[in-house]
């Protein structure tokens, strides 16, 4: 079996105004970026990557970032609600199925031990036993 590391996805920093700005961090098992300049493609060297980062497509990506940033904004607080449901639905979901578990449970022992009260075996040659048997 091989191991194969993963490229790092780049993230655009954030200068002291709050505008998104290219810094290119080190490379180290290549590089993707999420400009969809060139879709799934990784740049193994920061030369390449710095050419990648002057490229069109990719100054437009970080325009559309800095143009939208109130978007993004609104994006992450309904983001961060929809994920806060979710956490409360999986909790009930939890709850109720501890709550059948625990139910399933109580049932299967009482049916097992119906099954042994009804399954008793009784020795009918025993007379004296015969008169105490239910």
């Amino acid at each position: 079996m091989d191991i194969t590391l993963t490229p790092d996805t780049y993230i655009p920093s954030v200068d002291e105004n709050g505008n998104y700005i290219d810094k290119i961090p080190k490379i180290k098992n290549g590089l993707y970026c999420s400009c969809g300049a060139r879709k799934d493609k990784v740049y193994e060297t920061l030369t390449k990557f710095s050419t990648h980062t002057k490229s069109k497509i990719h100054q437009k990506w970080i325009s559309n970032l800095n143009n939208n940033k109130a978007n993004y904004y609104v994006e992450l607080i309904k983001s961060k609600e929809l994920v806060e449901q979710q956490q409360k639905i999986l909790i009930k979901l939890e709850t109720q199925l501890q709550t059948k578990s625990l139910t399933i449970d109580y049932l299967t022992n009482l049916l097992e031990s119906k099954n042994n009260i009804n399954n008793r075996s009784v020795n009918l040659l025993d007379l004296d036993n015969f008169e105490n048997i239910n």
